[in-house]
């Protein structure tokens, strides 16, 4: 067989792979109440240390963007979207990726939503990594006992959202 049309069959399986590998669903995440992101300490806008920990207790919805994600416009419009209707019977917050305080202020202030939800600084990417993050955006969905009921990688519609919110608060 020609050396081309092996190499161009091999890339292409690999572009296919990948693309199934990211726009897979939910993945299915070990349930501890001992996850390492909640020793993470990060900044807020405001230069405030939060705790993650200081959440437990609560559901929470923790998604990592970042400014150069094209995902992240949409999703974090909609996430500030149900941190209104849900108000305080989940908590979303959103982790910025390794960026300064004047990127990630300024893209949340241009897309309004600055003051509807928790926004925190991570320089290190330290939660990014805590949980074994590779797709951008990823989320977790913490239940109130601190385990991880869903992690998603990709992006995801204002619906999902929320249906993925109601699993979490009436489970």
């Amino acid at each position: 067989m020609n050396t081309k049309i092996v190499i161009s069959i091999t890339v292409f399986i690999l572009i296919i792979g990948g693309f199934l590998l990211l726009k897979q669903k939910d993945v299915s995440e070990p349930t501890s109440s001992a996850n390492n992101f909640f020793d993470l300490q990060l900044h807020d806008y405001n230069g405030n240390i939060i705790s993650l920990a200081d959440f437990r207790g609560k559901p929470l919805v923790i998604n990592s963007w970042a400014a150069w994600c094209p995902f992240c416009k949409k999703e974090l419009v909609d996430f500030a979207t149900a941190q209104k209707e849900f108000k305080d019977r989940v908590v979303i917050i959103a982790i910025d990726r390794a960026e300064s305080l004047a990127v990630a202020q300024k893209y949340s202030d241009e897309l309004g939503v600055t003051n509807d939800m928790v926004f925190l600084l991570d320089p290190g990417d330290s939660f990014y990594q805590s949980i074994g993050g590779f797709s951008m955006p990823e989320t977790i969905f913490v239940d109130k006992n601190g385990n991880i009921v869903i992690h998603k990688r990709g992006p995801m519609e204002v619906q999902e959202i929320r249906e993925k919110i109601q699993q979490l608060i009436f489970q």
